[in-house]
């Protein structure tokens, strides 16, 4: 390669736009064109067709379950809202990492997935948060800490602020890159509306655990009668009642692990090892969050509280008379 070429690489974004215009892979480039290597991409690596065509497909088919799923139940509306509108924008990344397969010199693709993959979980986390006061109130709201419709109401704002930040700083690290400037700035936002997420994972995990262990020690000393709510022991029983309390603390763990990640990764930088290492993103990116869906798709909630809809609509309805009870 030329030097005229590095010297191109190195100047301004319409300069090195030109550059990566004419960069070819192809070790018999077509006229007007430069054999270019991978480390002159945006990726440092080439993308894979295999494994983000599986996840397109993965996605895919959990989107169409949960819009399945979503119209069969008429439950969980908020729930299953979330959790199609995480996937489309999985899906959406995922499309992008195809094109860049094929040119992995294209700006557009890096910087569609960087922003899509990052933001999409936070719209899971969403999905999950609303699941936690129906449990409460399936085992008793005596058992909790805070009122089952706390928890909404703390999360979902916090969840708000993470996504916003994401948004924002994706964007802006976009902008920055387009206009031959530093994304530091916008990579950093990214990071602080990550680590939020993190840190608002951290706290849901923390109190869904205390309230397991309340619920246990209330049934060691009071027995079931006393300590849980005799209207749902239909419901608790049902194995799809219990598939789904794994299946979403599975799940939970999972957006855990990756947002950690995605921590890491960003803070190491667009240039960073961990960034520019494919397996590392496809199986604390890709694989986590995939499996965080597909458990949720076979024991979702709108199906999984179906014990009748008397105990549905009890579901909805007793809250306020759990409160009191539980404040005497």
């Amino acid at each position: 390669m030329s030097t005229a070429y590095f010297e191109c690489l190195n100047g301004d974004y319409n300069e090195r736009a030109t550059c990566r215009d004419h960069c070819t892979l192809s070790v018999n480039p077509p006229e007007g064109y430069f054999t270019c290597p991978m480390e002159a991409s945006f990726w440092r690596y080439l993308p894979s067709y295999g494994a983000n065509g599986a996840f397109i497909g993965l996605f895919s088919l959990s989107l169409t379950l949960f819009l399945i799923q979503g119209f069969m139940s008429r439950r969980f509306l908020g729930f299953s809202i979330a959790m199609v509108l995480g996937c489309i924008l999985e899906v959406v990344g995922y499309v992008a990492r195809i094109k860049a397969h094929d040119n992995p010199f294209a700006e557009a693709a890096f910087l569609a997935q960087i922003v899509t993959l990052t933001i999409a979980p936070a719209f899971l986390a969403a999905g999950i948060y609303l699941c936690l006061s129906r449990i409460v109130l399936a085992f008793g709201a005596s058992n909790s800490r805070l009122s089952p419709k706390m928890y909404p109401r703390v999360f979902i704002p916090c969840d708000v602020v993470s996504l916003l930040l994401q948004a924002a700083g994706g964007g802006l690290a976009s902008s920055q890159s387009h206009q031959n400037k530093d994304p530091t700035t916008g990579n950093n936002i990214m990071i602080a509306g990550l680590a939020f997420q993190v840190a608002t994972l951290l706290v849901f995990i923390v109190l869904a655990a205390d309230f397991s262990v309340r619920t246990w020690m209330r049934v060691k000393s009071l027995g079931r009668e006393g300590a849980l709510d005799p209207t749902h022991e239909r419901l608790r029983s049902s194995w799809a009642f219990q598939g789904f309390l794994i299946a979403l603390a599975l799940s939970t763990l999972c957006i855990f692990t990756r947002c950690v990640y995605r921590v890491a990764e960003l803070s190491d930088g667009w240039d960073g090892h961990l960034i520019n290492t494919q397996r590392y993103f496809i199986g604390l990116e890709g694989a986590l969050v995939a499996i965080s869906v597909l458990v949720l798709n076979a024991f979702h909630p709108g199906l999984c509280f179906r014990e009748g809809d008397r105990v549905e609509r009890y579901i909805y309805r007793s809250d306020k008379a759990q409160e009191i009870q539980r404040a005497t």
